[in-house]
């Protein structure tokens, strides 16, 4: 009995580990810059932006450079900036 509860517990936590591990990006919805503010910014940096769309509480954008080489990353919602796949998407700026 005590080995099928120790097996219960640790496939209860290799269940729960990606879950956690897959929220990036903490920020309220009423926080949330629009999607056009972000597509702005990205043009701005000679991107071709050719989706934007949401994924663990960020920006997921799939664009294009100038080479035409196709480029995707996720960004913050608040503050536009990008998020590392290894982090919680939050920055200093943005007081968490």
């Amino acid at each position: 009995m005590a080995g099928r509860a120790r097996l219960a517990l640790l496939l209860m936590a290799c269940v729960a580990q990606p879950a956690a591990a897959g929220s990036h990006c903490r920020v309220p919805l009423a926080e949330w810059q629009p999607r056009e503010a972000l597509q702005a910014k990205l043009v701005a940096q000679g991107l071709t932006v050719l989706s934007i769309r949401t994924d663990d509480g960020c920006y997921k954008v799939q664009a294009r450079n100038a080479a035409g080489e196709q480029l995707s990353g996720k960004y913050n919602p608040r503050s536009l900036q990008p998020v590392n796949e290894d982090d919680d998407g939050e920055s200093e700026e943005d007081g968490e």
